[in-house]
């Protein structure tokens, strides 16, 4: 079993994003998607919705784009 960094995906309501991806990272998307489904016994999710959490994750993670923003907070 995989260790993702992504668990199950919420079902929260969507803001509409429009965005142009490379083929490369789309299939990376979709092979992604089938293995988190595996890993957490879940139906694959629309590779499209990985997106978000995926980004949240990148910014929960980013230290330096944690000070900055503590920084633009004051």
């Amino acid at each position: 079993m995989a260790k993702l960094k992504l668990g199950p995906i919420a079902d929260d309501k969507p803001v509409k994003v429009s965005l142009e991806l490379p083929a490369g990272l789309h299939r990376d998307l979709v092979t992604y998607a089938d293995v988190l489904a595996r890993d957490t016994g879940q139906p694959a999710a629309d590779p499209v919705r990985l997106i978000a959490p995926m980004l949240e994750r990148f910014m929960a993670t980013d230290r330096e784009f944690a000070k900055a923003r503590r920084a633009t907070a004051r």
